[in-house]
């Protein structure tokens, strides 16, 4: 392994360690509503994210790429519908893991990887090689057991897998630097959390300032706690292969569920156990779906191999 690739690995890693202990930071503000604090993440970021573009010199690439934009009607569309995406993902996390369902919130993240799949499937026309229709199966198994025994959807879950999902299919069709695409993609609904902000100050309900200073400093930095992993990530990703980013990502909603069910004490039922088993072996086959090991033993390519002999 390359000098490259273990940087790759350190900071993709970096990224999903952040993700999994981020229910520590919202827990700090149980007490601010979860519409606020998406109001100031959404704020934060954004301002966190045109210092960093000045500190980097990457201002005139912003100025460029918002001109290209002007032209591109389509282009315009898909970064907005990328804000309301990835806007809807950060309210259904913090309201989750404020209200005492972050073991849903990590069961949301085992499950993305297999929507993504899907993803793919439908829209970009991938193909899924035998091990990952394993997958697939195993986790909806899991999904529809947890929905029958308890008689009602797995709806936090199955909202944070299809939004970020969603998400990040909306940002492999743009192509855009990772940095410039997430400051526009704040951009794009800063103007609405203002207005929401603004409103909260005028009613006099508003947590910013009025509550204690860590409060106030806690909602601020949310934008640099929002943006890190995420720049983090997309460094990562591009210097290890896509299927080690499939392995890693794991990492997040593991530390999530542990946080959930050792720190916080949320009640982890043999039901919850049973349809997690199931997820948990969708998770492994797909990330190991592409190893060599996987791939040479996958029972289509055996009957391919007979066929040519």
């Amino acid at each position: 392994m390359n000098q490259a690739q273990q940087a790759g690995i350190v900071y993709t890693a970096s990224a999903y360690m952040m993700w999994g202990v981020f229910p520590l930071y919202w827990k700090l503000l149980d007490q601010v509503p979860a519409d606020e604090i998406l109001a100031h993440r959404v704020i934060w970021s954004f301002a966190f994210m045109m210092i960093l573009l000045y500190t980097s010199r990457q201002l005139h690439n912003f100025k460029e790429t918002f001109k290209e934009l002007m032209k591109k009607p389509k282009q315009i569309m898909a970064l907005l519908a990328a804000s309301v995406l990835i806007s809807l993902n950060w309210f259904i996390y913090i309201w989750a893991v404020n209200n005492d369902h972050i073991i849903e919130a990590s069961l949301g993240y085992y499950i993305n990887p297999l929507v993504s799949i899907l993803l793919g499937i439908v829209v970009l026309k991938e193909k899924l090689n035998f091990w990952q229709g394993i997958s697939v199966l195993l986790a909806a198994v899991g999904v529809l057991f947890l929905t029958m025994q308890y008689g009602q959807f797995p709806w936090i879950s199955i909202l944070l897998a299809l939004s970020f999902g969603i998400y990040g299919l909306v940002k492999k069709l743009m192509n855009m630097d990772a940095k410039i695409g997430l400051t526009f993609e704040t951009l794009m609904v800063t103007p609405v959390a203002l207005i929401y902000f603004l409103l909260l100050m005028a009613k006099g309900t508003s947590s910013f300032g009025t509550a204690s200073i860590l409060d106030t400093l806690l909602l601020i930095g949310g934008g640099v706690a929002t943006a890190m992993p995420l720049l983090y990530f997309a460094k990562g990703a591009k210097l290890i292969p896509l299927s080690m980013v499939g392995f890693l990502q794991y990492i997040a909603p593991t530390i999530t569920l542990f946080l959930g069910v050792f720190v916080f004490h949320e009640h982890f039922t043999k039901v919850h156990m049973v349809a997690f088993l199931f997820i948990w072996g969708g998770s492994i086959v797909f990330a190991l779906s592409k190893t060599r090991f996987m791939v040479s033993h996958q029972p289509k390519l055996r009957k391919s191999r007979s066929v040519g002999m």
